[in-house]
């Protein structure tokens, strides 16, 4: 890229205002920095950096914030997201099929459901994550392939004001880089990477040391041809890496042609003016800030009772050294008077009845503003101990984390929608894919973007359109026991003989239930009747589903 810039869309006089624009961006989103940075320190226990008033005093650093933020992921993680595509058209259903399969298995191979649990751990403590939907050409040795992975909100800068992140002008994604790794990447960059004002916030202060430069990835939209394309530059220290602009393949066309910013935020509670949002910390800090000053005041008191103190007079006559030596069996004093008279104890009252009853009221606060309960963290403290009535109190009190749930699954669906388009633009190789179904089966896929590629047919362009649908993959305990229960009470009401499959599946038709595909071909093939194909597709799509690899 050190060519005659001059006579290209993007150059170095570009590059220096596109600093420009983030800089200003970057003040802008100063306040929202500070406090992420500041919740950082409570989740880990570190807040009373922020509270100290005397330093001799305890700091008790109970977890009671820390012990809801948990519980959420716990929950997240208990419904980790799966994907399959339905086509929009009848000529698509063979690509929706093949491509229900694959993308399990893309997301595998980016260890997604790690990135899942990186994610809901952002959003639980500053409110939002973001996961980056990127094309990485030297993926799948050289062939290129989708690279998914959570991107940290301090790095990321946009418009002010804007409250959706596609309707930002410029997205600007800092990382901080050894400047080593560089220049054996780009050579020309030894002896001009002369430090700029930009920092890494993600970063600590000891870790930007001169030996490292913030390399920007500066996304930013066009008008081409009619419509909005999205173009990519990367630059450090004011030199060019790459531009999309100056790229022929790519400057009519975007560098995605999905023409999105690739980034998806999955936001906790919805802030009016930014794509970013607010979390459990910043509404439960106060609360958890109380309940450690309540544990601090108890806690000093029941110190200072525990620890006799004693008023000595100045001319008294007790020996000061003899009294406060235990080992000693014996206490020297002068004088014909009562040692009473040159020495007292100090009176001090223990932590008061009302003060404990105030920091329990406190931690009952904090639960019920998180929605902690006792019964979604799976106690049973008033005696229910049947698994059914011990769900159905855990799904009447789980109304937050199903909201909290089902906000991920749009984004989820939104980074599904990511990973189709980058396949449907840049898969133009075959592929093979080896996908793991039932029963252990394995078949094998070869695929590419031929068929979904936009195209012309009839005189008319058309490009294939897919609907992503939602599968949770529930995996908490109760659920399972109350499957099991529920598989009981069908077998003993005779649903699996053949001669009750009428009436069995009319029941059936009547009913919502996971795993109901399922109980229905099994019942149809007990009377001996073929699925229907329309009934049959879900299930032909969940037998690709589970990923094992790519050959």
């Amino acid at each position: 890229m050190e060519g005659n810039l001059t006579t290209l869309p993007v150059t170095e006089e570009t590059i220096r205002k596109a600093e420009e624009t983030l800089l200003a961006y970057r003040a802008a989103k100063a306040p929202l920095e500070a406090r992420l940075l500041e919740n950082e320190q409570w989740y880990r226990l570190r807040h009373w950096s922020t509270m100290r008033r005397n330093p001799g005093d305890p700091e008790p650093a109970s977890a009671w914030l820390l012990n809801c933020i948990a519980n959420k992921h716990a929950d997240a993680m208990d419904n980790v997201p799966e994907p399959y595509v339905l086509p929009r058209e009848e000529g698509d259903a063979p690509d929706a099929e093949a491509l229900s399969a694959i993308l399990p298995v893309v997301m595998e191979l980016n260890e997604y459901e790690q990135v899942y649990s990186d994610v809901w751990w952002a959003k639980l403590k500053g409110g939002t994550g973001v996961t980056g939907v990127f094309w990485n050409p030297d993926g799948a040795d050289g062939l290129g392939d989708v690279d998914i992975r959570k991107v940290e909100l301090l790095r990321l800068y946009w418009e002010p004001g804007v409250s959706r992140l596609q309707a930002s002008r410029n997205v600007f994604h800092v990382e901080s880089v050894p400047n080593e790794t560089l220049i054996d990447r780009w050579p020309f960059l030894r002896g001009r990477l002369n430090g700029s004002a930009l920092t890494d916030s993600a970063l600590p202060a000891s870790a930007q040391t001169g030996e490292r430069s913030v390399v920007v990835d500066w996304y930013y939209k066009r008008r081409c041809g009619g419509r909005t394309v999205v173009h990519y530059a990367k630059f450090v220290c004011g030199n060019l890496l790459y531009a999309s602009e100056n790229d022929e393949r790519y400057r009519l066309r975007g560098y995605y042609d999905h023409g999105l910013y690739p980034f998806v935020f999955d936001t906790q509670f919805v802030e009016p003016d930014s794509p970013a949002g607010f979390g459990y910390i910043d509404v439960c800090k106060q609360p958890q800030m109380y309940i450690d000053r309540l544990n601090q005041v108890i806690l000093k008191g029941a110190l200072m009772a525990a620890r006799p103190r004693f008023f000595i007079r100045s001319d008294g006559s007790i020996n000061e050294q003899e009294y406060a030596d235990w080992t000693r069996d014996f206490v020297h004093f002068q004088g014909g008077s009562s040692p009473q008279e040159s020495i007292r104890q100090i009176d001090v009252r223990g932590p008061d009845a009302v003060l404990v009853r105030i920091l329990s009221d406190k931690i009952e606060e904090l639960k019920e503003t998180s929605g902690n309960r006792d019964f979604s963290q799976g106690s049973a403290a008033s005696g229910v101990t049947a698994a059914g009535a011990i769900m159905a109190l855990q799904d009447a009190g789980g109304k937050l984390s199903r909201d909290m749930l089902k906000s991920s699954y749009r984004a989820f669906t939104k980074v599904c929608e990511l990973c189709v388009e980058l396949i449907r633009q840049f898969y133009d190789e075959p592929r093979c894919f080896r996908i793991l179904g039932e029963a252990a089966s394995i078949r094998y896929i070869r695929y590419d973007n031929a068929r979904i590629r936009p195209r012309v047919e009839d005189g008319l362009y058309r490009k294939p359109a897919f609907d992503i649908k939602i599968r949770p993959q529930r995996s908490a305990p109760m659920v399972m026991s109350a499957r099991n229960e529920m598989a009981r009470e069908f077998y003993k009401m005779g649903f699996f003989d053949p001669a009750n499959a009428e009436q069995a599946l009319g029941c059936l038709e009547m009913m919502e239930f996971e795993g109901k595909p399922q109980m229905i071909e099994i019942l149809r093939r007990r009377r001996g009747a073929l699925v229907p194909a329309a009934e049959n597709k879900g299930l032909t799509l969940r037998a690709g589903s589970d990923a094992a690899g790519m050959v």
